[in-house]
């Protein structure tokens, strides 16, 4: 099984004390996650995030309808969370949120460990053409939410 990583990072001028309490609201992942892919929180919500949390979804990936459950393994609030795939369409999932203070706000990176099925036929192709494009538009929604100055700063927004 080949492992893959993709990592991206973005700075937000919001603080993680801040900006955690958004991420930490299962339900904002919908906001978060293009329309294309007709993202659905299927778990019974309001969730209570914390380590070992489950949550379903359903979603479709080109076209396909997928079925996923992911394990929240590692909480850290408001500095880190962990989420893994226990069952859904990659061999191996382990999405890494990290939350740095910087220069008055925050360093949000990202970093997923993931191997898929036929990795030789569909990464370069399929795959990490999807990631890439799932978390640009992550990129710009999280730019839209929290590009301007935190109100909890004292600054205008």
């Amino acid at each position: 099984m080949r492992v893959r990583l993709f990592e991206t990072e973005q700075w937000l001028p919001w603080s993680p004390s801040d900006l955690f309490p958004f991420f930490a609201d299962a339900t904002n992942l919908e906001k978060l996650t293009p329309p294309w892919l007709h993202f659905q929180i299927v778990t019974p919500t309001p969730l209570r995030m914390q380590q070992g949390t489950q949550i379903d979804y359903r979603l479709r990936i080109r076209g396909l309808p997928v079925r996923w459950r992911t394990l929240i393994s590692v909480w850290e609030p408001p500095h880190r969370f962990v989420d893994e795939q226990l069952r859904g369409p990659y061999r191996l999932w382990v999405h890494e949120h990290l939350f740095e203070a910087w220069a008055g706000g925050t360093w949000v990176r990202d970093r997923v460990q993931y191997a898929v099925p036929f990795d030789a036929c569909i990464h370069r192709w399929w795959v990490r053409p999807d990631i890439e494009r799932i978390f640009r538009y992550r990129a710009r929604v999280l730019q839209e939410l929290f590009g301007r100055v935190s109100p909890s700063s004292g600054d205008p927004a």
